[in-house]
């Protein structure tokens, strides 16, 4: 072609050239080298505000400092956690719908529940990052003083006694189907949409005792609205040594809860461990601010890895499994 017989040619080839070379790069190999996350990030939490959110919370407040998104709660309560997990567990696997859950939604549920649309396996494990005890808290004025009256009391009146929890079949009614049975006793279950609810209805005298995560009880504790009975878990925790176990009253229930980041199952090892590392980040430069955070709910951290965090999650569910079969 000559170039001097038509230059317009050449300029209108050039141009085109150029704009299909600006919307490969724009579409093609620019948005495949951008790396995750490219926009903001939903953390769907099971319950409604004041349980889960608040042990994840410190830490996903850091996140953005490393991700460079923006990281949000969405709260999808209902079921003891199950229409939350059921929401992740169908999202799509591209890591920007998280889930802020614990034991209860990804473990307990699939065990106890029928027509559940997912397992453990739904999920990929991302990051644990705290490990609390659930504790069992009357009113103040309530006579019964520790597990002993409890017992005695229930034994007196079975079925009478009421306590509440963050749902039916969740990690907490679990947890005290579990002393029941040890305890040889009957007590009445109200389910709550949360754990929050659940301390609510003991506030509002709705019930005879509570159990829950430690999170929703410690600011009736600290103001003396509650007295706590005891701790499901083998030691006595080192920020509230004066709290005695369940084993330590001679009924040997140890369930501790663990809060963390899962994502739907098929997301990228690449996001995965992009998030871990953010999270490992942000524990490492800001580890003052999370524990500031974290001791007014008296959880322990305990940040482990995806792979860690899938080995401790498979022996808990076997564990839990094996129970179950025994309660029924």
């Amino acid at each position: 072609m000559n170039r001097q017989k038509f230059p317009w040619l050449v300029s209108l080839l050039t141009i085109g050239m150029a704009a299909a070379l600006i919307s490969w790069t724009t579409n093609g190999s620019w948005a495949a080298d951008k790396k995750y996350p490219i926009r903001p990030i939903q953390v769907v939490i099971a319950y409604n505000p004041g349980s889960t959110d608040t042990y994840v919370r410190p830490f996903i407040d850091k996140l953005p400092e490393y991700l460079g998104q923006p990281l949000s709660f969405v709260y999808k309560p209902g079921a003891g956690g199950s229409v939350g997990a059921s929401f992740v567990a169908k999202s799509r696997p591209d890591g920007y719908t998280l889930f802020g859950c614990s034991t209860g939604p990804v473990i307990v549920g699939p065990l106890t529940k029928e027509g559940l649309d997912f397992t453990l396996e739904s999920f990929a494990p991302v990051c644990r990052y705290v490990l609390t005890p659930m504790g069992v808290a009357v009113k103040s004025s309530s006579p019964i003083k520790n597990l002993k009256d409890l017992v005695e009391a229930a034994k007196a009146s079975p079925g009478k006694l009421t306590y509440s929890t963050s749902g039916a079949f969740g990690s907490t009614h679990f947890g005290m189907e579990m002393f029941s049975q040890e305890a040889k006793i009957k007590l009445t279950h109200v389910p709550c949409p949360g754990s929050a609810p659940a301390a609510t209805a003991l506030l509002g005298g709705h019930v005879d005792m509570v159990c829950s995560d430690l999170g929703p009880l410690k600011p009736h504790m600290d103001s003396g609205a509650f007295r706590l009975l005891g701790i499901m878990q083998k030691d006595r925790m080192k920020s509230l040594p004066q709290i005695p176990t369940f084993t330590d009253a001679g009924y040997p229930v140890s369930f501790p809860l663990w809060y963390g980041l899962m994502a739907p199952k098929g997301v990228s090892k690449e996001v995965v461990e992009t998030i871990y590392n953010a999270s490992k980040k942000a524990l490492e430069e800001h580890r003052a601010y999370i524990e500031d955070r974290l001791k007014q709910l008296g959880p322990e951290i305990s940040l482990l890895g995806p792979e860690e965090m899938d080995k401790e999650n498979r022996a808990q569910r076997d564990a839990i499994q094996a129970i179950f079969k025994e309660m029924k």
